[in-house]
């Protein structure tokens, strides 16, 4: 029984993984005279690769990540963005999580 307990947990080990990017910040244009700071907003968004070749919303993860977040804050947009990414790996995909945080920025 502890050797298949063992011979299970190197297995599990050895078909999944994971890591995560550095935050990057990206520049963008500031508050406007029209507009207000509507505070801190996050989306997030995953695209995965079945058996290497197959996409599942990887094109439009990146999007999906953005208006998530622009729609909780509750604004047009997103100033002061700054985007991450985690990878996982298991036996037959690939998985990319796309964050996005920003101060959402709507109307006066």
């Amino acid at each position: 029984m502890k050797v298949a307990y063992i011979v299970l947990s190197v297995f599990l080990l050895m078909t999944t993984a994971a890591c995560q990017s550095t935050p990057l910040k990206l520049p963008s244009a500031s508050i406007g005279p029209n507009e207000k700071s509507l505070g801190q907003t996050e989306g997030s968004s995953t695209g995965i690769m079945l058996l290497g070749f197959i996409p599942i919303i990887q094109n439009t993860r990146f999007e999906n990540a953005y208006m998530e977040a622009v729609q909780k804050g509750g604004g047009t947009r997103l100033t002061d963005i700054t985007v991450s990414e985690k990878w996982f790996w298991a036996l037959v995909l690939n998985g990319y999580i796309f964050t996005v945080q920003g101060t959402a920025v709507g109307n006066k």
